[in-house]
């Protein structure tokens, strides 16, 4: 007999609901806890079966896995994959899932919902044989009431089928993965219920003193009988309540009723990124005098707007936004998504100094937002990468006209509660921006945004908005015109949005006077971690063109770690920021990307399969451009010295510093001064020419004649052990927590040897497992589910989740000829 799904208990839900357990009574509680609970353990899967639903059965070799889960990444990486190397070379496919599982007796006068945060893609769904309905998109979330075809009873089976169909390839410019790749939820609720999505909260004003905050409840009364209905809202922060506000509302059998509440919080707490403060609403619903449903709400309370000449404006203060493009995908994971992977990367970014995160291209997993929430980030929650022209043959084009209206308004619904999320893109590059047919749909898609929600500004990533006839600007163009494209003249748009073209920042006042500005996406620089050129003092252009496949570059398929490589449409780190840095109505800028991301391997083609554009690589490893972020976006002091010093003897060797909080950096080569170096004008970094002699490079930074820090880069013997680091030694024992753990190969003084790609082992004891690897090399063919990797540069990374029993794990790397490392985790 199939355990009855309750027992199975929210998790990732905890970000709120555990606080809101203590703060309810028991039957508030007890309702919360079982409204929506997790449904990802114990499905089973088998991977292209072209058999239709009617025909799949016993015959069908199934696996037993969680979700979430993502088949591509689990496959080998093929030249000629259907995806391409645009999409990493891994192929899709066509998949099944199903599960088994039984419902308490008690729900059957109740209303059961399955819900999926995003499934890639074309999905189909069967419960108990009955057809509930396809999904084309593969971002955005979505429901089915399955109540009419439920067995009740705890020895009643029932049986829930996912088809999911990424086999029409190429679909996406980049790594889609395929499968059920986000959480899975069942919702239970009376027939009297807060709606899906279903709480619409504002505070229309704010200030220091007073908020107002104006709450809207859609209510469903899913009965055949008219309601009476009594909803009170309470607000909490933590655990104390603030206020409470109660309504009452009759609701037709059948029919749903929207219900307005306002209350007013005194001396309120700011939500903003330095401190990111949180407020819940509680909504309960009462239907002659017993609770029906329970709802919580996060919500911050925070007043911004984007100025037209001191640009972005946080609940008084200026404020630049410092923002970082991320895909969907977690590096090794593949694209399915685990919390504390994304956790890990906005970590990464936040210590370079990133206050804001773009969701390129599509709405990103519910659990990004709540982090973001939590974290204090700036969220550009971006809708589609194309509207009804394609970029791919069987792309979302072929969906649009049916699709686009449901799947924004699916978006909006969900996220307009989140206090991270500041605006919102329409799209990205979209080939109709430069015609009629564009302005329309941008008039269109505005319209559909604000009918939902009002407070926040709509945009879109134009490339360019104003597209200047000079090569530098436009050099993926032809005949452009100096003056705005349809889409960003359309006055659709509260924000206009530029994707590259940073040499027309400057003149956004002049071409759009009565419009504010962001730089939806920038840069475009390429880097391998760890490889350096012979001279960095002169700027790459990687294609030439965007259009014309690139056969040149560096052996090896590697592009130098100098901030001195960009791609065509692009420009470099330090050139974007001096730019961003110079103009108070610069509201801000959305680097491309925060991190390499599989597929779109620009410059290059074939070996390679992941992209160079990230400022840290794919296993989460910064390159060295990383630093002058840090250097720039944060108060740390900062001194980051490179390259390595291991080289030929005699050859000349480009030194640079990184360095902050600083007047001059002296550079010593075995006790010997090189020379003292100081930024001047708009510097951003400073350099020495070298010839290389082994042995220690010493760098100090002094203010005043003070020394601010030191730093040494000595050069490495021979590989001749293994050091283990963990992000976190000890990790929850829930089956989806992870420890990233990584292993630098140092030479017998430990001195870390960074040009060594020995090949690791990995063995793991106690509940858990070895769940991905990877070494940042956008070249590597070896798989990313595996229990061995090849170091990159001296560097590789082992990903191991907990089990559920508590206890430890141990990890063990390993290396012929080396020398081993053991690390042990803890799992509470």
């Amino acid at each position: 007999m199939t355990a009855p799904y309750k027992l199975n208990l929210i998790k990732t839900l905890a970000l709120a609901g555990t606080i809101t357990l203590v703060a309810c009574g028991t039957q508030d509680t007890t309702l919360l806890a079982n409204r929506k609970v997790d449904f990802n353990t114990g499905w089973q899967f088998h991977l292209n079966d072209s058999k239709d639903h009617d025909t799949i059965g016993t015959a069908t070799q199934w696996r037993t896995l969680n979700l979430p889960h993502d088949w591509s990444i689990e496959g080998s990486f093929d030249e000629h994959s259907p995806a391409g190397i645009g999409g990493g070379a891994l192929t899709g496919g066509l998949g099944w899932y199903k599960k088994t599982f039984s419902v308490p007796q008690a729900d059957s006068d109740k209303i059961t919902t399955i819900t999926f945060d995003g499934i890639y893609k074309n999905s189909s769904v069967w419960v108990n044989g009955h057809y509930l309905g396809n999904r084309p998109n593969g971002y955005i979330g979505f429901s089915y009431n399955i109540t009419p075809y439920l067995k009740f009873g705890e020895d009643q089976e029932n049986e829930i089928i996912v088809k999911a169909d990424n086999s029409k390839q190429p679909n996406s410019r980049w790594y889609s993965g395929s499968g059920i790749y986000r959480s899975v939820w069942l919702t239970t609720t009376a027939n009297v219920h807060v709606a899906e999505y279903g709480t619409y909260i504002t505070t229309p004003k704010v200030s220091a003193e007073k908020a107002t905050v104006a709450l809207e409840t859609t209510v469903k009364n899913e009965d055949k009988a008219e309601k009476t209905a009594t909803i009170t809202t309470t607000i909490y922060k933590g655990d104390s309540e603030i206020t409470a506000v109660t309504a009452e509302q009759k609701i037709g059998a059948n029919t749903q009723q929207e219900v307005t509440q306002q209350t007013e919080i005194t001396n309120p707490a700011l939500w903003s990124t330095e401190k990111p403060e949180l407020y819940r609403a509680v909504t309960e619903i009462s239907v002659d005098g017993k609770v029906a449903d329970v709802y919580e709400t996060t919500f911050g309370i925070r007043d911004f707007k984007f100025d037209l000449d001191k640009g972005f404006i946080l609940n008084g203060k200026p404020l630049k936004i410092k923002g970082v493009c991320l895909h969907h995908d977690l590096g090794p994971l593949g694209s399915a998504f685990n919390t504390r992977a994304m956790e890990r990367e906005l970590q990464i970014m936040m210590e370079m100094g990133v206050n804001g995160i773009r969701t390129s291209h599509n709405p990103p997993a519910p659990e990004l937002l709540d982090l973001c929430d939590k974290m204090g980030l700036i969220v550009m929650d971006e809708a589609f990468d194309m509207w009804a022209q394609a970029k791919n043959p069987d792309d979302y084009s072929k969906d649009w006209d049916k699709w686009h209206k449901k799947d924004l308004e699916d978006q909006v619904l969900r996220d307009r509660n989140h206090p991270s999320v500041f605006m919102w893109s329409i799209g990205n590059e979209i080939p109709e921006q430069w015609s009629d047919k564009g302005a329309d749909i941008g008039r269109e898609l505005a319209a559909i945004v604000k009918n939902l929600d009002k407070t926040r500004p709509v945009t879109a990533a134009m490339n360019p908005p104003v597209a200047v006839d000079a090569t530098k600007v436009s050099i993926q163009f032809t005949n452009t015109a100096d003056k705005p494209n349809n889409l960003a003249a359309s006055g659709a748009l509260d924000i206009i949005g530029y994707n590259y073209a940073h040499q027309t920042w400057p003149k956004h006042q002049v071409n759009f006077p009565k419009v504010p500005f962001i730089a939806t996406e920038t840069t475009s620089a390429l880097e391998t971690r760890g490889y350096y050129d012979a001279k960095s003092d002169t700027i790459k252009i990687w294609p030439k063109r965007w259009d014309i496949p690139f056969h040149d570059g560096n052996p090896g398929n590697t592009v130098s770690a100098y901030d001195q490589v960009q791609a065509p449409w692009g420009s470099t780190h330090e050139e974007t920021w001096k730019v961003m840095k110079k103009y108070d109505f610069l509201s801000g800028m959305f680097i491309w990307t925060g991190f390499d991301y599989i597929g779109e391997p620009t410059p290059y083609l074939w070996p390679s399969i992941s992209s160079y554009f990230g400022v840290a690589d794919l296993a989460g490893f910064p390159k060295d451009v990383y630093y002058m972020y840090q250097s720039e976006w944060t108060d740390k002091d900062v001194l980051h010295v490179f390259p390595h010093w291991n080289w030929k003897a005699g050859q000349e060797v480009d030194v640079w510093a990184y360095y902050n909080h600083a007047d001059e950096v002296e550079l010593y080569l075995n006790g010997k001064s090189l020379g003292k170096k100081s930024k001047h004008g708009d510097d951003l970094h400073i350099m020495w020419r070298v010839k290389y002699e082994p042995g220690t490079l010493k760098a100090v930074s002094r203010k005043g004649g003070k020394v601010v820090l030191e730093k040494e880069i000595k050069t490495a013997g021979a590989p001749a052990a293994l050091k283990a680091t963990a992000d976190r030694e000890t990790i929850t024992a829930d089956g989806t927590d992870l420890s990233y753990i990584t292993v630098d190969i140092t030479d017998a003084n430990g001195v870390f040897a960074a040009t060594a790609g020995n090949m690791i082992n990995f063995s793991l004891k106690g509940d858990g497992k070895i769940v991905g690897v990877c070494s940042g090399d956008p070249v590597s063919h070896e798989p990313y589910k595996a229990e061995k990797h090849s170091a990159w540069m001296g560097k590789c990374l082992v990903i191991v989740q907990a089990g559920s029993k508590a206890g430890t794990l141990e990890l063990t790397a390993s290396s012929p000829g080396l020398k081993s490392a053991t690390i042990t985790l803890n799992t509470k």
